[in-house]
């Protein structure tokens, strides 16, 4: 099937900025991110000066994707306490903020449990607050650090189910790239490592619906980075399995529960029933610290259910706006309610691995999770 409206542009834009850095100017330390709501259109910067302000960021999807979110929830704490804010108070607000994601929870109480340590062994307010941020750092570089070696498992593993040297065509959902990570991100940075060694035919990137992060960001890193590349709407993706355009999948994850079951964002759950049927692997990449152990299966997960007016509304990213529902047009009558999860689940025995920066799970099982999770101190237990 010959490509149509496909891209393959030039790597000569300058490297992305981080999605998310610490700052220090004179009138004090502020958490200063890329505003994911306004790509592709702008590359705009975001400071949040307090914890309100990084709690509406999250809510909005300014910032957003599992792993980020658990680099921004540790930096937001150390933000309340170089404030001098009320820290435990902090991190509540900042746990509750988005409820799937189990990397936010994570980052958030391993930096409160930074500071509740300094606090504890005699230190000062500026002395703990100096503990938590250096916490939140550690969590930074090794975030970036398991990006990296997310990409190295997810390459040999592509090598061993897709043999013969042919250029892989690799379909993904979602945005899983540098903008949700502090590397170059999870199943993203496969994709990526793939094209760097010449393996990548072609990326097939769902626009992801309601609020376009494959569109919108996907596209966006994709084009930077060099990639060919192909945008599709997510019903069409069925064809093109059909079609036999589809060598792997491969998708982040905000969950995955202690049975192997794996949250991650709408629509998800679709592709891997047509991977099943199409006979095409269907791979989760995610670091360790998505695990959680706690979550007994993936009934038990709690899926956010998002504003109706993100599918009852077409809302466009532009310069200047801000947050969700800013320009947006009808698409429903007006009154129309919506069905509209953030995220589904997908069962173990649908998914072909679980890539992470200690290995691979393959096959998906309960048992084999946990003993990988045994190699790592950052599994998440709830």
């Amino acid at each position: 099937m010959a490509d149509q409206n496909e891209q393959s542009p030039a790597s000569s834009t300058p490297p992305m900025s981080p999605a998310l850095c610490w700052a220090e100017p004179p009138e004090g330390p502020a958490l200063v991110l890329i505003d994911q709501t306004r790509l592709p259109a702008e590359e705009a910067e975001l400071v949040c000066a307090d914890v309100p302000a990084l709690v509406r960021a999250i809510r909005t999807l300014a910032v957003r994707g599992a792993p980020l979110l658990g680099i921004a929830g540790a930096y937001g704490v150390a933000l309340a306490a170089a404030r001098g804010d009320d820290v435990a108070s902090a991190a509540e607000l900042l746990d509750r903020a988005r409820p799937t994601a189990v990397n936010l929870g994570y980052g958030v109480r391993r930096a409160a449990g930074a500071y509740r340590d300094a606090v504890g062994k005699g230190a000062d307010a500026e002395q703990a607050a100096a503990a938590v941020l250096a916490e939140a750092r550690a969590l930074h570089r090794e975030d970036a650090e398991a990006s990296g070696r997310m990409a190295r498992h997810g390459l040999a593993l592509l090598e061993e189910l897709l043999p013969g040297g042919g250029g892989q065509r690799l379909l993904t959902h979602c945005n899983t790239g540098a903008l949700v990570s502090g590397g170059e991100g999870t199943a993203f940075a496969v994709a990526l490592g793939a094209h760097r060694k010449g393996r990548l035919r072609r990326l097939w990137v769902d626009e992801t619906r309601p609020l376009l992060q494959g569109a919108r960001l996907t596209a966006y890193e994709a084009a930077r980075n060099g990639m060919p590349y192909s945008l599709l709407t997510d019903n069409a993706a069925g064809s093109l399995f059909a079609a036999g355009e589809v060598d792997a999948v491969l998708i982040g994850a905000d969950r995955i529960a202690a049975d192997g079951s794996v949250a991650n964002k709408v629509g998800s759950y679709p592709l891997a029933v047509l991977a099943k049927y199409h006979h095409v692997p269907f791979i989760v990449v995610a670091p360790t610290t998505t695990v959680d152990l706690g979550t007994v299966d993936g009934t038990s997960i709690v899926v956010e259910q998002r504003p109706a007016a993100e599918v009852t509304e077409f809302t466009s990213p532009r310069a200047g706006s801000t947050g969700q529902g800013a320009g947006g047009l009808p698409v429903a009558p007006e009154g129309t309610p919506a069905y509209n999860p953030a995220f589904d689940v997908t069962p173990p025995e649908l998914v072909t691995a679980i890539v992470t920066e200690e290995g691979v799970v393959s096959p998906v099982t309960g048992a084999g999770l946990a003993a990988l999770c045994a190699r790592s101190s950052q599994v998440t237990i709830s």
